[in-house]
């Protein structure tokens, strides 16, 4: 029998859930993800190794933490990657491992990673046009991201997550198109607010699209209805679920900057350079544990590390709609995860 674990911050919540970047690197440059030019990648000696990743996850595991999810830059663009998922789905107490892509590459790589134990998969796909989908990852190639989606679903991913970035004035009048998706197909659409991190910005024609107006346009096509769920695992996500009368999968809110949750965040943050992160919104506090580990820590002196970042983990990231453009976090999102 396993031994349940809890790991109750200072602020009353239950620290269990750890996002891994992977990789700092991308096959895309998405405008609100990364700036356009003069990027510095991590050099491959200071990013850590998939052992003491792993390493890492296991000491993770004893302070609580029952789920992970792989993230980037783009995960399936770091070689071994699939030998990688199927070292975390053998790590004893983790209950729930997925993996986020910007899913060019997913056609290629769905039945690997698949066999290699993970069964749920969150893609990036914020526009249903090719021409506007170029635009905004800067390049990238829409039909590969359809075909690795509808690959997925042949393959048996459940649940298939899609991520939207919600901008004014860029797919705002894409968004009952998006919400369609649900109908036929078992996908859940997530809407993202934007979010100020790094040094990306929009474009000065785009601009903040908050939730409630996501949801004002969902519901003039069709009334959004609540998902009730039988049961809410301490590990699961953000988003309020809603769907459409008679649709096959649901619909998504994440609305971090008009409804902040900071109050119910449960994560942490393992950036490819080893800083273990609290607040994705916010440079601190950050804990390195790639120093300690590289000078021969042991695994008691990890966990405490890890323990007192959890310690340390702030009460809110004190931001709002009326401060959308105040930054509190410099470092790009390609190189925290998301």
């Amino acid at each position: 029998m396993i031994m349940t674990i809890v790991m109750i911050d200072n602020h009353n919540r239950e620290i269990n859930y750890l996002r891994i970047s992977i990789t700092d690197r991308c096959n895309l440059r998405c405008v609100y993800c990364m700036p356009k030019e003069g990027v510095s990648f991590i050099g491959h000696e200071d990013i850590l190794s998939y052992e003491e990743m792993l390493r890492i996850v296991k000491v993770a595991v004893k302070t609580g933490i029952v789920k992970v999810r792989v993230t980037g830059g783009e995960p399936l663009v770091r070689r071994g990657v699939t030998d990688f998922l199927t070292s975390l789905t053998k790590v004893v107490g983790l209950r729930d491992i997925s993996l986020t892509t910007n899913g060019i590459l997913l056609e290629d790589y769905a039945e690997e990673i698949f066999n290699a134990g993970i069964r749920r998969i969150n893609v990036s796909l914020d526009s249903l046009s090719a021409d506007r989908y170029r635009d905004i990852t800067r390049g990238g190639d829409i039909n590969r991201v359809i075909r690795g989606i509808r690959k997925a679903h042949d393959t048996g991913f459940s649940p298939i997550k899609i991520n939207v970035v919600a901008i004014k004035g860029f797919n705002d009048d894409e968004i009952i198109d998006l919400a369609k998706l649900t109908i036929e197909k078992p996908y859940q659409i997530r809407f993202i607010e934007f979010m100020p991190v790094g040094e990306s910005t929009l474009e000065n024609s785009l601009g903040y699209l908050s939730n409630d107006e996501v949801i004002k346009n969902i519901n003039s096509f069709s009334p959004l209805e609540p998902v009730i769920p039988t049961r809410r695992d301490k590990a699961d996500g953000p988003a309020s679920l809603y769907t459409l009368n008679g649709a096959k999968g649901e619909i998504g809110f994440i609305s971090a900057i008009s409804h902040e949750f900071c109050n119910s965040c449960n994560r942490l943050r393992l950036t490819a350079d080893g800083h273990l992160r609290a607040c994705l919104l916010s440079d601190e506090p950050t804990t390195d544990l790639k120093t300690p580990l590289r000078d021969g820590c042991s695994n008691s002196e990890l966990e405490i590390l890890i323990r007192d970042l959890i310690s340390r983990k702030p009460g809110s990231y004190q931001t709002g709609c009326q401060q959308i453009h105040r930054r509190k976090c410099a470092t790009n999102m390609s190189s925290i995860g998301g």
